[in-house]
């Protein structure tokens, strides 16, 4: 798919690579894309769908991934807000007041942080496989990696089979982008929960695309990094939201299992929640793109 617009927006002293599609008339709708995985993540029959539907789409690749600039975290760490501030710098570079903001993953955060702190460029919200911002995953995932039974009162751990796969994946060399790659598949593959049939062309294609976009392929990292700074901004109340927002969820989701996508929605006034069965962590099952594309325009 042929973007209507390709270009590179200032965000600070970054550059942040972007494509729009669509009518400019149309209303727009900003992807934004979760952990370590640049604009691409967004699947083009996704963005298709959505073009047909009437909007114009905007993706973009966060710092850190594909094209757009890389950063030395250790010298300039960055946290949600930052990420935050990259998804406005896209909007102004685009000159969009507001729009639907579709976040995934790490970008469902970003979406829920934009329609807390910056509601006027929210005109609407949707989360998809995420979990509300202030929630503290570190002594979840402690207990979860120590064997430890789960809090109660906490939201749930990661299911054992994707743990299991951090495991292998930690002893596996990555030394080489075949290696990368083959890594990258399989990751995608256990994310994508088992239920559904998994689409490894599209995942090869997009771990393959994804690695020969960046320069420093370990700079994605960061990413997790950032995502586990829980700066006070994060912990302000989603009661805020005054926007029509959606959270969407798959049944079989392996890294932030159900209920974090239910918590979500309870915690937002008014959000509708849509539980997609089957589903998992990533939007690499056949037919999945334009399923969730008929969510959003609906």
């Amino acid at each position: 798919m042929q973007p209507t617009e390709e270009k590179f927006v200032p965000s600070g002293e970054l550059r942040l690579w972007t494509e729009r599609f669509g009518d400019p008339a149309d209303p727009v709708v900003l992807l934004v894309m979760g952990t370590s995985t640049p604009g691409i993540g967004w699947p083009d029959e996704l963005v298709e769908a959505l073009v047909a539907g009437g909007r114009q789409v905007i993706r973009f690749d966060h710092r850190d991934t594909g094209r757009s600039s890389c950063v030395d975290f250790a010298a300039a760490p960055y946290a949600l807000r930052d990420l935050a501030g990259d998804a406005l710098a896209v909007l102004d570079g685009h000159g969009v007041r507001s729009a639907h903001v579709v976040g995934a993953s790490l970008g469902g955060a970003v979406a829920q942080w934009l329609a807390v702190h910056r509601p006027e460029r929210v005109a609407r919200l949707t989360a998809i496989m995420t979990s509300p911002m202030g929630a503290d995953a570190g002594p979840v995932w402690a207990r979860a990696l120590s064997g430890q039974a789960p809090d109660p009162a906490d939201l749930p751990p990661p299911a054992p089979r994707f743990l299991e796969h951090l495991a292998r994946a930690a002893a596996a060399p990555r030394a080489t982008r075949e290696e990368r790659v083959a890594a990258a598949v399989e990751t995608w593959r256990v994310l994508n929960g088992g239920v559904l049939p998994f689409d490894e062309t599209a995942a090869r294609r997009l771990a393959e695309e994804t690695e020969d976009r960046t320069a420093d392929p370990s700079a994605a990292l960061n990413h997790d990094r950032a995502g586990r700074a829980l700066t006070p901004d994060r912990r302000a109340p989603l009661s805020s939201i005054a926007c029509p927002a959606l959270v969407v969820h798959g049944t079989e989701d392996p890294l932030l299992p159900l209920p974090h996508g239910e918590a979500l929605a309870a915690l937002v006034p008014g959000a509708r929640f849509h539980a997609v069965p089957g589903m998992g962590h990533g939007f690499l099952s056949p037919g999945l793109p334009r399923r969730v594309a008929g969510l959003l325009l609906r």
